[in-house]
């Protein structure tokens, strides 16, 4: 399924499998918060991956309100209030 969003956006296939492995390691960074320099990468991965994903979405013709941006809205009070509580 996600091969085929990927095609229809005229992405190359072998995306799919890289980003998804870098998605589950920038949760665990998240969640895991024992170094603040990898949980900062994390949160700017998921920042660039989301701001693409709106474009690319927003280009293909699906509109640019998606669950793509309202997940980059959501990062910013979960990076805002996780630093909050880390410092």
């Amino acid at each position: 399924m996600v091969e085929g969003y990927f095609k229809s956006m005229n992405y190359p296939t072998y995306f799919v499998i890289p980003l998804a492995v870098l998605k589950v390691l920038g949760v665990i960074m998240i969640l895991w918060r024992k170094s603040q320099w990898l949980t900062e990468w994390a949160y700017a991965g998921f920042f660039f991956d989301l701001v693409l994903a709106t474009a690319a979405h927003y280009y293909a013709g699906d509109g640019i309100i998606g669950f793509s941006l309202y997940a980059l809205i959501a990062l910013f009070p979960s990076y805002f209030l996780g630093k909050y509580i880390r410092d």
